[in-house]
């Protein structure tokens, strides 16, 4: 592998790394962006790794990976395995991904969702703290809540001013709504999180990297109920549209899918966050937004692009009625409350790393529902080959 350098000149030395969650969406693709294209070693940490199997298997009557030796899968619950201290002293940076992050789960779920998202960070940054290791925590971009404009009367002309809805890190506050709304009880622990952590970088010198993701999109992201997942709950949005799509069943839109929202590619965002491992002088200190503004639809636009998108790849015509509206109390459960718009500002992860989105909203769902089918066709396959019980 050739030499690597930075992007100030210098070169990339190998790291070792503590992924907590590399089981998962994001951490599957990060692991593969870490083992095709750096020389870093990865310690993968997670009670799942379905869906990193195929970095650490030998490939069917061929040649050992290449990267051999460099990944190491981990099966532990961080809520209560003594070894994850061990795991952080022997690695050079810990990046954090472990969450609840389903929007259903955090009204239905509230104290699970607290307690993951804040209670199970703690040992986590404590850990780096004590013991002067970096630290790389995903939060989300959940923690700015509501927008200024969403305050104001919907036809007033200061709706349509980005300050009144473009989401800068240092600058827009994190505006919550009422306690018994549960719905921001995710939003809040994530946000403590980052106050915990931003803390410790203050009075202990803690390096830190706080990642805000807004809405990564791409192949292995969440499940389909019943496929590649439990058979209750109800994934994020794009997700919940794809089963949908998958099962011919019409696209369920929340109070009428007037909520805007932007997406960006997984593979993109990993592209970042590559940029923020092996450049530590310009990442340190700093929360990212890491999104697409030019990718940004209301829910009702993202469900007729998925739809049409999807009739492509598939080949099949729409349904006739390929939409329903839903309450989101009936769809969520009561106590749900939603934020209007989530448009991320790119001055600072454009500043410090000169990272910018590349792919369309097209293209990103084409990749996806491409996968999904593939994948879906075969867990169908794979079902109908079990052997039935007989009377």
């Amino acid at each position: 592998m050739e030499a690597r350098l930075d992007l100030d000149g210098n070169p990339i030395r190998p790291i070792t790394i503590c992924m907590i969650g590399a089981g998962g969406f994001i951490g599957s693709h990060l692991c593969e962006k870490l083992m095709t294209e750096t020389p870093h070693t990865v310690l993968a940490v997670d009670v799942y790794n379905d869906k990193i199997k195929h970095l650490m298997e030998q490939p069917a009557g061929g040649q050992p990976h290449p990267w051999v030796g460099r990944i190491q899968f981990h099966r532990l619950n961080i809520k209560n395995d003594s070894r994850l201290e061990g795991l952080i002293k022997m690695s050079d940076l810990t990046i954090n991904l472990a969450a609840i992050c389903t929007p259903a789960d955090y009204n239905t779920r509230p104290l699970d969702t607290i307690y993951s998202n804040f209670i199970d960070a703690l040992p986590v940054v404590r850990y780096c703290s004590e013991n002067d290791k970096r630290l790389i925590h995903f939060s989300t971009c959940e923690v700015y809540g509501k927008t200024i404009g969403s305050f104001l009367p919907k036809d007033h002309p200061l709706r349509k001013e980005p300050e009144f809805y473009v989401l800068k890190e240092d600058l827009s506050p994190c505006i919550l709504g009422p306690i018994e709304k549960q719905r921001w009880s995710y939003a809040c622990a994530k946000q403590l999180t980052e106050r915990l952590i931003y803390a410790e970088g203050a009075e202990n010198g803690l390096e830190f990297t706080i990642v805000r993701p807004f809405n990564w999109i791409g192949p292995r992201m969440d499940f389909i109920p019943g496929v590649d997942g439990p058979s209750e709950g109800v994934p994020r949005v794009l997700a919940c549209f794809s089963n949908n799509l998958l099962r011919r069943e019409p696209l369920k839109l929340v109070d009428g899918g007037q909520s805007l929202r932007t997406f960006v590619y997984i593979k993109d965002a990993i592209e970042a966050v590559l940029l923020m491992i092996e450049n530590p002088d310009r990442a340190n200190g700093h929360i990212f937004n890491v999104g697409n503004p030019n990718n940004e639809v209301t829910v009702k636009q993202l469900a007729e692009i998925m739809t049409e998108v999807y009739s492509k790849v598939s080949g099949e015509p729409p349904l006739e009625v390929p939409t329903i509206d839903i309450s989101s109390e009936e769809f969520y459960g009561e106590g749900y409350d939603d934020s209007d718009r989530r448009i991320p500002d790119m001055t600072i992860i454009n500043r410090q790393l000169g990272w910018n989105p590349k792919t369309s909203l097209h293209d990103l769902l084409y990749s996806t529902l491409t996968y999904q089918r593939k994948t879906y066709a075969e867990a169908i396959k794979r079902m109908m080959a079990k052997p039935t019980a007989t009377s």
